[in-house]
């Protein structure tokens, strides 16, 4: 009889594998059978059996047959994939996108690595952290150059001390101050130690275009490949736009920029309620106002946590303005001085989330977290494979998964996952078909999702429970790393084309944090096979 894994169970096998070194198994083999294995490379799914032996995959395909003392599972009926990697969320997988991080990174990743949890971790340098460690609380300003140069001094400790790349959260609070100068000095310095730099980019509503440009033109001077953060256009005068976004993308990727974008499947985003006025006056009738109508009024939100007033919690702001006989304008100015709340705002379209779907540099992320009250925390990935895969045909299956497995290993450099291939560490989800699909809402977010049967997290599996703290889960400290990295630095360009490499920052590193084994002081990183560069296409 088949079961439902929870959702954390879920995350943790998804959203585990995404990052982690991978912890070995005590001795033994596990033969999975008569599924249909979707290998992670958008290649049409094909019936074959796959065996493990500890934490890596021995053996695939049809022939393939359980050994005496293998442990069989049935998989007849279900898909067998990849873990899912979200670069963006679940269970905190990629610790410090939109600009905070933890610090010191050093201190955060020995912590992971003396207490694991039932996750893998990555950390990204936060650009905000950064900025306020420096700045303290005059960051309401451009910062000075000596300000800079401190700040990517400080960039520099966390990439040497195992960050994977340099985020920023230019909509928020402390990183909306700054300048793209300060951006391309700071990435910089994450591009010499072949970091990325993730983005949540400076507007995602009516200059959501500039604000490409912005983190197109940081990328480009800065030499470093640059990730979109849950690439969107969220107000009325940019909607059904997705195609002049696209081939700004395309134009900047054709001149050799590299430069891809993550989304998560939902018309609504979720945020702080301050988020909604981009000129950040907030006590301002007008720019309330002028906000509210971008978004197409205040019934599209809705207040999931306010801790001054509970009562608002999944709530209109139109109800709760109607509610104390004020206008949507003055119940924002109100909740904004009571504290700020988050919010689900509803306000994207399905074209332009199709579109951006369909574009192969495009991954999924949920952009979510345990006990986020959005339905994207517990729902993002089976609702890609149940609804816009399966139900709506946006995809096919082999591709839908390709953009949760082997493209963002790629982006990430992860040579050892994303791919269902001999030798990759096993992590694996086996679920069905025909009944994978979201449950969770805006108002009940944490609903489970179905059709998730079992999971495998470097060939531990777990079925319809939540896999606890064990060694299989472990920091992704980037500088254990270094040769997987290099080795697929250049995985997304073809052969030969070093004019795309040199301008997304392969240069060379500091000699001390590069293996010999995988550096050469003459030619630089090794590039990968024509087979891998094929594969972990985006």
């Amino acid at each position: 009889m088949k079961t439902t894994i929870s959702f954390a169970g879920l995350a943790t096998l998804a959203f585990t594998i995404a990052l982690g070194l991978g912890g070995r198994a005590a001795d033994r083999a596990i033969t999975i059978a008569g599924g249909d294995v979707a290998d992670g490379t958008g290649a049409p799914l094909r019936r074959a059996n796959v065996r493990i032996v500890n934490d890596r995959i021995a053996a695939v395909g049809p022939n393939v047959t359980p050994l005496p003392g293998d442990a069989v599972v049935d998989a007849k009926g279900l898909v067998v994939a990849p873990g899912f990697i979200d670069i963006h969320g679940i269970t905190t997988v990629v610790v410090g996108p939109d600009g905070s991080s933890p610090w010191p990174i050093g201190e955060y990743l020995a912590e992971r690595r003396k207490t694991p949890s039932a996750v893998n971790v990555a950390v990204m340098v936060g650009h905000a952290t950064v900025r306020r460690l420096v700045m303290r609380d005059d960051y309401k300003r451009a910062a000075t150059d000596a300000e800079i140069l401190r700040m990517a001094t400080l960039v520099e400790q966390g990439m040497r001390e195992g960050a994977a790349g340099l985020s920023s959260g230019l909509e928020y609070e402390v990183g909306g101050y700054a300048e793209t100068k300060e951006l391309v000095e700071l990435a910089k310095i994450a591009g010499r130690f072949r970091g990325i730099y993730m983005t949540h980019i400076r507007d995602e509503a009516d200059k959501a275009f500039d604000a490409i440009r912005e983190a197109i033109a940081i990328g480009e001077q800065a030499r470093i490949p640059v990730e979109i953060s849950h690439i969107k256009l969220g107000t009325v005068s940019v909607w059904r736009k997705a195609g002049d976004a696209v081939k700004l993308i395309e134009a900047a990727r054709a001149r050799g920029v590299d430069v891809t974008a993550d989304a998560y499947p939902y018309n609504a985003w979720s945020s702080t309620i301050t988020v909604l006025v981009p000129d950040k006056r907030y006590d301002s009738p007008p720019s309330v106002e002028k906000a509210l109508a971008d978004v197409g009024g205040a019934q599209n939100v809705l207040i999931v946590r306010h801790a001054a007033h509970p009562e608002y919690e999944f709530k209109t702001l139109e109800a709760v303005a109607r509610a104390r006989g004020i206008t949507p304008v003055g119940a924002f100015i109100q909740i904004v001085k009571d504290g700020g709340a988050s919010v689900v705002c509803t306000s994207m379209v399905d074209e332009d989330i199709r579109l951006f779907y369909q574009q192969p540099w495009v991954m999924v992320g949920s952009d979510g977290g345990i006990g986020v009250r959005h339905p994207r925390g517990a729902g993002t990935f089976p609702r890609v494979l149940g609804r816009y895969a399966r139900d709506q045909k946006w995809l096919t299956m082999p591709e839908a998964i390709r953009k949760m497995t082997s493209a963002p290993a790629a982006r990430l450099y992860l040579a050892d996952r994303g791919r269902i291939a001999e030798r990759m560490f096993a992590d694996l989800v086996l679920f069905d078909p025909a009944t994978v699909i979201d449950r969770s809402t805006y108002s009940d977010p944490l609903t489970l999702p179905a059709g998730v049967e079992k999971v495998f997290v470097s060939g531990s599996g777990t079925e319809g429970a939540v896999l606890q703290r064990s060694r299989a889960a472990r920091a992704a400290w980037y500088s254990r790393r270094r040769r997987a990295i290099l080795r697929h630095r250049t995985a997304s360009y073809p052969t030969g084309d070093r004019s795309a490499r040199r301008s997304s920052g392969a240069r060379r590193p500091l000699s001390r944090w590069m293996p010999t084994a995988a550096y050469s002081r003459s030619r630089g990183p090794r590039r990968p096979s024509s087979r891998w560069i094929q594969q972990a296409r985006y």
